[in-house]
């Protein structure tokens, strides 16, 4: 006869976005910009409009990138890309910044508190001033 084994629960991770405490599938996982999940799935849109019974999620997702994109050419997401990357951030905390579009470094810093000190102040408002002048002008 077997016999009934206690089973007690798993503590329950506790996430914070804040702290970088983002649980287990973040670990090494590369997060994306929205403006590369745009051009990943424009690029599967053609092959899918063909396909009438198309997701209603991959639907749904597309026209949230679309709408939220904020860089829309592809030169323009890879320079952006090229200027978080020497960064002393994580990838989480770039996609972030990539996404938000801070205009200042307070506003950057309130929004991605986990950036504390890996930055300078005068660093993290240069970049943010690059990332705006790439925004602005993309072909």
């Amino acid at each position: 006869m077997s016999r009934n084994k206690l089973v007690r629960p798993q503590a329950e991770e506790t996430l914070d976005a804040a702290r970088l405490e983002l649980g287990a599938d973040f670990q090494d996982a590369e997060c994306l910009l929205i403006s590369e999940v745009k051009v990943l799935l424009e690029a599967q849109y053609d092959s899918k409009k063909e396909d009438k019974s198309m997701d209603e999620v991959y639907s749904k997702t597309l026209e949230y990138v679309q709408k939220f994109s904020r860089y829309t050419n592809r030169d323009t997401i890879k320079e952006v890309r090229a200027l978080l990357k020497p960064t002393e951030l994580e990838p989480f905390e770039c996609a972030q910044l990539g996404n938000l579009c801070c205009s200042e470094y307070e506003e950057a810093k309130s929004l991605v508190p986990s950036i504390g000190n890996k930055i300078s102040d005068d660093d993290l408002d240069s970049l943010l001033k690059q990332m705006d002048s790439l925004k602005k002008y993309q072909g």
